[in-house]
């Protein structure tokens, strides 16, 4: 039996949706920014993706150490909405969609909606986990979009 629910978050920054659009659709550069991924590896796209990958992370449970991989599949990449669906084994699904918004003040609001789908003795961990690294790649976000759009540091 599967279980099911979905938390969401708001991130602001001051950049253009389409720079946030390049980073929330490319998981190579999100691996940077996510706690628990190790690894991104691209592959060719599947049927109806606009971009496909396979996905290590790196997971604890109590005192035990372990790695998982998934693949996931960018399915929409536009300026205002990115849509990404990770699937792992056994029948785990997590699908994020974010909406892109420019407001008034000239901040860009990104409104993320996690969906996660997993078998119900692994859904408790699997929600927990995916909630814990989202959030956290959350506050991560809004500091690497506004520092892309500064460019990088200056050397001397």
């Amino acid at each position: 039996m599967l279980r099911r629910d979905s938390f969401s978050y708001s991130v602001q920054a001051r950049c253009s949706p389409s720079d946030a659009a390049a980073l929330l659709g490319d998981l190579d550069r999100q691996g940077e920014l996510h706690p628990l991924i190790v690894r991104v590896r691209r592959l060719p796209p599947r049927h109806g993706a606009r971009a496909s990958y396979t996905v290590s992370d790196r997971l604890t449970a109590g005192p035990v150490r372990f790695r998982v991989r998934y693949q996931a599949d960018v399915l929409v990449q536009a300026e205002d909405e990115i849509v990404t669906v990770a699937r792992q084994w056994p029948a785990t699904t997590v699908r994020s969609r974010a909406l892109l918004h420019t407001e008034a003040d000239g901040q860009l609001r990104i409104d993320v909606e996690i969906t996660l789908a997993a078998p119900a003795p692994l859904f408790a961990y699997a929600f927990r986990q995916a909630r814990v690294a989202h959030l956290t790649l959350a506050n991560r976000l809004a500091g690497a979009l506004d520092r892309d759009r500064k460019g990088p540091p200056a050397t001397s």
